[in-house]
């Protein structure tokens, strides 16, 4: 069998269920034994993994998190609590934006890359911004994607949103031929 992974590691094998095999085989063809109990992976002769069979419903995961890459495994120190919380901290709008992240996908861990993608515009740019950012993304749309958040980082359009709130009322108003509501009023 030959073992096709993506980000997950997994080898699907026609049983319709996954099961995970070290990162460093990736692309490898390996041999799989099945029992009634257990699958186990095998690479030249030597077992690299072995699992529980899984039974049931397909498409099921049994995933080892030592097969996974080391900058995989910093994906599993966080969960929904803690992306929302750090998303609190920074602001309103931030935290709205990670919990259509978290909520976007019927598995909450599918969501942890776009909230990590987040979390790492905030190394690039200030908290302020990103806020700002996820703020203005929001009145484009509900369910802004990381791409329209780092779109409008790049391009500045944050900045526009912290200028407009310093913006006085009047300031706005600063051509002769915008009237205002007194011009209207009927009992002059």
């Amino acid at each position: 069998m030959f073992v096709q992974m993506g980000l997950g590691k997994e080898i699907y094998t026609y049983t319709r269920q996954n099961y995970s095999v070290p990162y460093e085989y990736i692309k490898q063809r390996v041999d799989v034994r099945l029992t009634r109990s257990a699958v186990e992976v095998f690479f030249e002769g030597t077992r690299i993994a072995s699992h529980l069979r899984l039974y049931g419903r397909p498409n099921q995961y049994s995933t080892v998190e030592a097969h996974m890459p080391p900058d995989h495994q910093k994906y599993l120190e966080w969960n929904g609590d803690r992306f929302l919380q750090w998303a609190g901290s920074v602001g309103p709008n931030t935290q709205a934006v990670v919990r259509q992240y978290l909520t976007a996908y019927k598995i909450e861990q599918q969501g942890y890359k776009a909230c990590m993608a987040l979390l790492k515009l905030q190394d690039k740019y200030s908290a302020q911004r990103l806020e700002d950012a996820c703020c203005r993304a929001l009145s484009f749309t509900p369910r802004p994607g990381v791409k329209v958040v780092q779109s409008i980082l790049r391009s500045g359009q944050d900045k526009l949103l912290s200028e407009d709130k310093e913006e006085s009322p009047k300031a706005a108003s600063q051509y002769s031929f915008t009237r205002g509501a007194d011009y209207y009023r009927r009992d002059k």
